[in-house]
């Protein structure tokens, strides 16, 4: 369902049947030395708007706009700069951005060398590239790059080359998708997840997916290489970490949206657990991620995905409702439970499974009867003011007199 307030860009992709997503994808390593240097012209650029910033905030007691900062910059690729000119003016509106977004005067300062090095960024914007004969043109010069998305079939829009921790680059761009036309999901075919650390999710179909180690399984490893200084290989150990996390959670989240008509997931927060002595667990689940991964292939797919309070699923008996489950840190070891009102017996985390579809079934049943009693109070609305006699509006009851 649309949202309420969408913004007109959002309105008219809605109107269009396309929908926005950004792409990563990896460039060949030749290109590398090329955005080396210009990711240290970014970083003059990015460094010159702060100090130019600085100085009319301390001169005039005001914060520049990056209309400002577009005039200071003008003609600087002219005098030798090489990046795009589109991309200074990308820099100026970025810093302008981030200084309101945390809310501060001043931010870091982008280093090009030393072990404080600030990793490379370069941001374009939509008239600087192009994509042609399987290559990603920027400024004249031909990008390869291991295209698996099939980048021909979208049309582009502005993005960013960035720089992972290991040297390798990457094209972050933003593309404009169309639709595809999916048939209306079968509520029947909805599905409840308790997201968890033993069992990284329980569904309330009683299927339970359990939690990888990635991060336990190659800390020995870790702990080696870090011991023994070797940086590249310790690099190269927490990508492999971090790449397992992704393909697991990916080929999940693709399993269920395959299946289910309605997804509703439980909104347990991973940045409060990840302050307490479960925080090495808790990162490693990637719980934030999984989200993540439902709502936008599920926006894809034509499939309701939504994000359902679970206070209280554990305690609530799905059967019948009643508030009988164990409570308090004391019954957190408690994991099954038998209702002494219904005498149903449950499994702690597919019960709390299923009272999160439950809810989630409630909440697109208010969701659709609120928009079914607007469309049809727009509809009345119409109709009585179509009835009015005036001109422009219906028929007169008589004739205009001459």
């Amino acid at each position: 369902m649309p949202r309420p307030f969408a913004s007109n860009s959002a309105q008219r992709q809605l109107a269009l049947g396309v929908t926005t997503r950004v792409l990563r994808i990896r460039i060949k390593d030749k290109h590398a030395s090329l955005l080396n240097r210009q990711s240290i012209e970014v970083n003059q650029v990015w460094n010159f708007c702060q100090d130019s910033s600085l100085q009319i905030l301390a001169r005039e007691q005001r914060f520049c706009t990056a209309y400002d900062l577009d005039k200071l910059t003008a003609g600087a690729t002219k005098e030798g700069l090489s990046l795009h000119s589109q991309t200074v003016q990308a820099i100026s509106a970025e810093y302008c951005t981030r200084r309101r977004q945390f809310n501060r005067a001043k931010l870091r300062w982008r280093v090009s060398r030393g072990t404080r090095r600030s990793l490379g960024w370069i941001p374009f914007k939509a008239v600087a590239i192009s994509y042609r004969n399987g290559q990603l043109h920027y400024q004249g010069r031909a990008l390869s790059l291991w295209d698996s998305f099939g980048l021909a079939g979208y049309k582009l829009r502005g993005g960013n080359f960035s720089e992972d921790a290991r040297g390798r680059w990457y094209v972050n761009i933003t593309v404009d998708k169309a639709k595809p036309s999916a048939a209306v999901p079968q509520m029947a075919n909805s599905v409840g997840i308790d997201l968890g650390l033993k069992e990284l999710a329980a569904l309330s179909t009683g299927a339970k997916v359990e939690a990888e180690q990635f991060y336990r399984d190659l800390e020995p490893a870790l702990a080696v290489a870090q011991r023994a200084g070797k940086k590249d290989r310790v690099k190269a150990l927490h990508a492999k970490i971090a790449n397992r996390r992704k393909d697991h959670l990916h080929k999940l989240s693709t399993s269920l949206v395959r299946q289910h008509g309605a997804i509703f997931v439980g909104d347990v927060s991973s940045s409060k657990l990840a302050k307490t002595r479960m925080a090495k667990s808790v990162l490693d689940a990637g719980w934030s991620s999984l989200k993540t991964q439902l709502l936008y292939k599920g926006d894809d797919a034509g499939r309701w995905v939504r994000i359902i309070s679970e206070s209280y699923s554990t305690q609530d008996c799905s059967a019948c409702g009643t508030r009988a489950g164990p409570k308090g840190q004391s019954g957190l070891s408690v994991r099954s439970w038998i209702c002494p009102t219904c005498q149903t017996a449950h499994d702690r985390d597919t019960n709390a499974a299923r009272n999160i579809e439950l809810r989630g079934l409630a909440l697109l049943k208010s969701e659709f009867s609120v928009a079914g009693e607007a469309k049809a109070y727009e509809a009345a609305t119409n109709k009585a003011w179509l009835s009015q006699a005036g001109a422009g509006l219906g028929p007169l009851a008589e004739g205009i007199p001459c």
